[in-house]
């Protein structure tokens, strides 16, 4: 893979980090590989090769190629670290993701960073990044480094990121306008994001289990010359830590000498984080977890993810007094379809046991234990 063509390009309403991506070991034409804000904040996205080798390393494994060439000096700090993900993914990949040869010059700053220290995240609107988001604003003072200031919604990752599912740019929107409230109660700047990069490789289990942490980082090194320290909320807790495209093994090795990079709040379980979530108004009628991306609300209300994300506000007893989903209450019928001992999902039913039988709830618990004791 050659990665070229650095260039910051200025459209009517949207400022891009362009790049040229090329194949070398693979029959494929080379495409653009953009990261891009809209104007108001397209004033610090900077012409970072730092997250383009980010980006783009995982896709490059995957395919097999044997290196990647970049054009322009990336930083040491980052290239040593990628060789520490690169044993990371062989490993977790029992071989079948390979390192390859990082062809790059290293650069030097060349000034002191006389930046202001300045915080970031990504914020979805799921469970995960909303607890770390309200955990921040509880432990930093408003004037310390660590305290965030910004929160990044990304389109192309959980929306408009699988080609054959189309852009859905009023899915986006719908997301974005749920977020401004949430950013606007927490005294954040809430920066839209819109990338490509997961297009690079539209395989599932790619995305989830090695690479839609660097994705991202990616966008935090576009973004280095406004923030030097980015949050990412952890996916799972530490008793049920498993290979991850986002891991707090992983994630740090994505800094920089520019922009520091934590994996945040993997103490905290996944009811806790319910919990925090629950107690903080503006997010509990904003959260945003589905992924079916339906047009006319926030979350399905049918699909896993939303089921299980409601199954623990019934657990907590606060289902009903949410908008976030339409739904009041969880039956049996509507747990029923789904298989949740695939992938990494039976912990998180598990935890789900005691809080539905103190409610009373014995028919989901009954049901719960059930599918958890079947075959996957």
């Amino acid at each position: 893979m050659r990665i070229s063509n650095l260039e910051i390009i200025e459209y009517s309403e949207r400022i891009r980090l362009s790049s040229r991506v090329s194949w070398e070991d693979r029959d494929q034409p080379d495409r653009e590989v953009y990261i891009e804000t809209e104007k108001p904040c397209g004033t610090d996205l900077s012409l970072n090769p730092d997250a383009l080798i980010v980006g783009c390393l995982i896709p490059a494994m995957h395919f097999g190629e044997k290196r990647i060439v970049m054009e322009d000096a990336i930083c040491p700090y980052l290239k040593e670290g990628i060789e520490t993900v690169m044993a990371m993914m062989q490993l977790w990949s029992d071989g079948r993701l390979k390192p390859l040869d990082i062809v790059a010059a290293v650069k030097t700053p060349d000034r002191p960073d006389h930046r202001k220290p300045r915080a970031a995240m990504v914020l979805s609107g799921g469970i995960d990044s909303l607890a770390t988001l309200r955990l921040n604003r509880r432990h930093f003072p408003e004037n310390h480094p660590g305290a965030i200031r910004d929160g990044f919604i990304i389109h192309g990752f959980d929306i408009g990121g699988v080609v054959e599912r189309g852009m859905k740019y009023p899915v986006f929107d719908r997301a974005k306008r749920a977020m401004e409230v949430v950013a606007e109660d927490s005294g954040i700047s809430l920066i839209p994001v819109y990338t490509n990069i997961r297009h690079l490789c539209d395989d599932r289990s790619l995305w989830l289990d090695y690479f839609f942490g660097a994705v991202l980082a990616a966008v935090g090194h576009a973004f280095s010359s406004r923030i030097n320290l980015l949050y990412l909320a952890s996916s799972f807790d530490l008793p049920n830590l498993v290979p991850c495209g986002s891991h707090p093994l992983l994630d740090p090795e994505y800094s920089s000498y520019r922009l520091r990079i934590r994996h945040s709040h993997v103490a905290k379980s996944r009811m806790a984080k319910l919990k925090i979530v629950s107690e903080w108004d503006a997010a509990f009628q904003n959260l945003r977890v589905c992924l079916a991306n339906v047009p006319d609300q926030l979350n399905c209300g049918k699909c896993e993810k939303c089921v299980r994300t409601m199954l623990g506000f019934v657990g907590l007893g606060v289902l009903d007094k949410t908008r976030a989903f339409v739904e009041n209450d969880v039956t049996t019928d509507m747990l029923l379809p789904f298989k949740i001992t695939i992938r990494h999902r039976p912990p998180f039913y598990q935890e789900l046991l005691a809080p539905l039988r103190t409610r009373g709830r014995d028919d989901l618990v009954t049901l719960i234990e059930q599918k958890l004791s079947e075959k996957k």
